[in-house]
């Protein structure tokens, strides 16, 4: 068989991460799988510096913009002028392992009809010392896709793959007040689409760096689910209760600290249990406190209303 262009298009929303999308790309450049098989499409979504200047250090790679606020429209415009048959969506503060796209193709060609796959996601870390305590409660709790697929039923867009003509039936990812990868992956059920987890298929991306920039991460997805499930018959009240849960579930969560593979030693896993009680309170307090607010949803640290 003979092909007239790449067989994968990767898409890439982005917005000011220059350092973090430059070491995307070198990881992408350095894929096992034949260059000419894949492109990579960069969807600039608002950034103050456009990144031309490191999109051209990486031959194969194209640069668009997409003005509508969100990584949803970023990589629906991204998939709009895909060239491959297959996508593959990774985000700018990523890096692929190098087998990443081999593991992938090789599993897709293998797999039924109306399949969707989704991957491993690791904590990235540079340097070899003990690990902070942010790194290691986002080594267990960070991306979680193995449970998200097998128990959930969707995919973390960070790490997804799917044919683009299944992606086109299923219909394009939702905008920034929601959570598109939630919601994308309750549409593609409902179409009799089925998640696949594949742990060989593994993209690292970076511990947060402090506390608030995990309160933030939390105050976004808190946000998406409010948007999500406002308006619902009895809503508040399902709410509170989910809000009390989370208050209460440390108690019950530490025990997989305790049991993770991902982790080791006791002063890195009392670390863990320690940020661990510090997110779930943050987050009880966050849910109760929005119950009468208005929405607003921000990605890279710029708000949207």
């Amino acid at each position: 068989m003979t092909l007239e262009g790449p067989l994968i298009s990767i898409v890439i929303p982005y917005r000011d991460q220059p350092e973090a999308l430059e070491a995307c790309l070198t990881s992408l450049d350095a894929q096992s799988l034949a260059r000419s098989l894949f492109e990579i499409i960069v969807v600039d979504n608002g950034s103050v510096c456009i990144p031309e200047a490191i999109v051209a250090r990486h031959p194969g790679t194209r640069l668009l913009q997409e003005l509508q606020p969100g990584p949803g429209p970023a990589r629906n415009f991204g998939a709009s002028h895909a060239t491959g048959n297959i996508l593959a969506f990774i985000d700018a503060d990523c890096r692929a392992h190098p087998d990443w796209l081999r593991n992938a193709l090789q599993t897709l060609r293998s797999s039924p009809e109306r399949t969707i796959l989704g991957g491993d996601v690791r904590i990235w870390r540079d340097n070899i010392g003990t690990p902070t305590a942010i790194e290691a409660y986002e080594g267990v709790f960070g991306y979680r896709f193995k449970l998200y697929i097998e128990q959930h039923g969707f995919c973390g867009t960070g790490n997804l793959v799917v044919r683009r003509a299944d992606f086109e039936k299923i219909g394009a990812f939702a905008g920034i007040k929601f959570a598109e990868d939630i919601e994308w992956g309750q549409r593609a059920r409902a179409a009799g689409f089925a998640f696949n987890y594949v742990p060989e298929m593994i993209v690292f991306h970076p511990a947060r760096r402090s506390m608030g920039e995990l309160y933030a991460k939390w105050d976004r997805h808190i946000q998406h689910f409010l948007n999500m499930a406002h308006g619902r018959p009895g809503w508040k009240i399902r709410w509170i209760v989910r809000a009390l849960a989370v208050l209460g579930s440390p108690l019950v969560d530490s025990a997989k600290v305790l049991s993770s593979d991902r982790i080791q030693g006791a002063s890195t896993r009392l670390k863990a249990i320690l940020v661990l009680f510090a997110i779930r309170i943050h987050r009880a307090r966050k849910m109760l406190s929005l119950l009468g607010a208005s929405g607003t949803v921000v990605w890279n640290q710029h708000t949207v209303a």
